[in-house]
């Protein structure tokens, strides 16, 4: 044993194990007093570099060097070794347990599991499944772009401007104010539309009678020679707050057909009546249903032809073809106006005439049916980069159709008269007139359809008669506006109400 004795002769003893006298590997020290028992453990590393708590037990001498190591301070990397000290009995240090802070590693991943054959088929399943939905929705947005009404790989040159698509498609639920826009409706309406019976034909197409969820509709087959006229008589239809009573019902547009043969269809509201030009041939009116029809007609017009204002605003919209043909007929006898191939748009921000035709037409600017043609557009003077020009040509057409209904109005008490239907000038050109026909008698001759002198007993007819003269004045700028007929028929149903009661 390795005994310290002190002056006086006592002793306490220690128990020592790694750090014993005369190199024994455990057994007993002996201090004197001011000495101290120890015990300390540090980190050791084994042969595989594995790390273990090393303890130690021993006798420190009372001299200054080891009280510090007693206190620490003379022990670097607290962390990884730890001494605790005793003196009060024999044996103390024994139940000392001084502990080490282990050293953090992290953790590392068991890259086993990953191989494990659960995890694979659980990986692989996952990867099918993200891999089968993106074909999915490949397929279905492709479907997508093969059935939009415009393909614009086929079309960008000749028409630039038409960017409309088939989610265009709209079913007429509306209020009918023109504030809201109708809701959608399936991409595939031209395979739920059943023909039942063509009810006419036109220079554009042919018109069918259909049925469409059990509701009549008309259905307006183009012609492919005049694919121009369907894109941009469907494109007029979508403008935001065209929906106006008085302007017929749009209900969609669609392309079916395979790679050798095309239909461009036109779905709309279907009128039993037919055109203003057909039915005028069979029946007559009187002055009040006269009124209402052409009320009706210059409602409507008025509309096309202003501007609204707004974030959701719409153009105004000059016709370019208005006749009795493009007019439809409603059972309340009130009218709406139909058939836009040739209508422009005008923007007056940019102060910019919508006319993708402008370049293509044939006959320069000259647009329309010629019957119906204004003046300025038969001898070519009208400018057409002037949007006013051409609502006025809309004007002069609006009279003649005001004349072909007062012709089939009847007047007197005891016996009743209408004139036989007749289209303008019936008695001045041929039945399909050419340019030069028309010229002569409407600018050269300045003739104008007869006033029958029986308008002038009634007051409805009478007043009728001088708003068509001021339409077909020769000189535009004295014609009078859409707007102003409307409100002068307004003001002529109003008295004649007022009459009635």
């Amino acid at each position: 044993m390795y005994i310290f004795v002190d002056a006086d002769g006592s002793m306490r003893r220690c128990y020592c194990e790694g750090h014993c006298p005369n190199g024994q590997s455990n057994g007993t020290c002996e201090i004197r007093p001011g000495g101290l028992c120890f015990t300390s453990v540090e980190v050791a590393y084994d042969d595989d570099g594995v790390e273990y708590p090393l303890r130690m037990y021993g006798c420190l001498p009372s001299d200054e060097r080891g009280l510090m190591q007693c206190k620490g301070h003379l022990v670097p990397h607290m962390d990884r070794k730890s001494i605790q000290c005793c003196d009060n009995v024999d044996l103390c240090n024994k139940d000392l347990k001084p502990m080490y802070r282990e050293r953090p590693t992290p953790n590392s991943p068991d890259y086993g599991a990953f191989d494990s054959p659960p995890y694979i088929v659980l990986m692989t399943s996952v990867t099918f499944c993200i891999t089968l939905c993106l074909i999915v929705i490949a397929i279905v947005y492709l479907r997508y772009r093969r059935k939009q009404v415009f393909i614009n790989k086929d079309y960008p040159e000749k028409y630039p401007s038409m960017k409309i698509h088939r989610h265009h498609l709209i079913d007429e639920k509306s209020s009918g104010s023109g504030s809201g826009m109708p809701t959608l409706v399936q991409r595939t309406i031209s395979k739920q539309i059943h023909m039942v019976a063509s009810v006419g034909k036109g220079r554009y197409g042919e018109v069918w009678l259909a049925r469409w969820r059990g509701e009549k509709v008309a259905v307006k087959v183009f012609f492919t020679t005049e694919e121009q006229s369907w894109f941009r008589e469907t494109e007029i239809y979508q403008t935001v707050l065209m929906r106006h009573e008085n302007i017929l019902g749009f209900i969609a547009a669609d392309i079916k057909g395979t790679g050798s043969w095309t239909q461009m269809l036109l779905i709309t509201d279907y009128h039993e009546n037919g055109s203003l030009y057909d039915y005028l041939q069979d029946h007559v009116v009187d002055p009040s249903s006269l009124l209402t029809m052409a009320l009706s007609i210059a409602s409507g017009l008025s509309h096309l032809h202003t501007e609204i204002f707004g974030t959701r605003g719409k153009p105004a919209i000059a016709h370019r073809d208005i006749k009795s043909k493009n007019i439809l007929v409603k059972n309340n006898l009130e009218c709406c106006i139909a058939d836009f191939g040739l209508a422009v748009k005008y923007f007056s921000d940019t102060n910019e005439i919508d006319d993708p035709r402008s370049a293509s037409l044939v006959g320069g600017t000259r647009s329309g049916t010629r019957r119906y043609m204004a003046p300025e557009i038969l001898d070519n003077t009208i400018n057409v980069r002037n949007f006013e020009a051409h609502k006025m040509a809309d004007i002069y057409a609006l009279g003649l159709v005001l004349w072909e209904m007062s012709r089939r109005c009847i007047t007197g008490d005891k016996i009743t008269t209408a004139d036989e239907y007749q289209v303008p000038y019936y008695d001045c050109v041929p039945s399909d007139p050419a340019f030069d026909d028309m010229m002569q008698v409407v600018c050269v001759k300045n003739v104008r359809p007869h006033i029958p002198l029986r308008w002038e007993s009634e007051f409805i007819l009478k007043t009728l008669s001088k708003v068509m003269q001021e339409c077909w004045h020769a000189n535009p700028s004295v014609r009078l506006t859409a707007l102003r007929v409307k409100k002068t028929l307004s003001k002529l149903d109003t008295d004649s109400c007022i009459k009635i009661v």
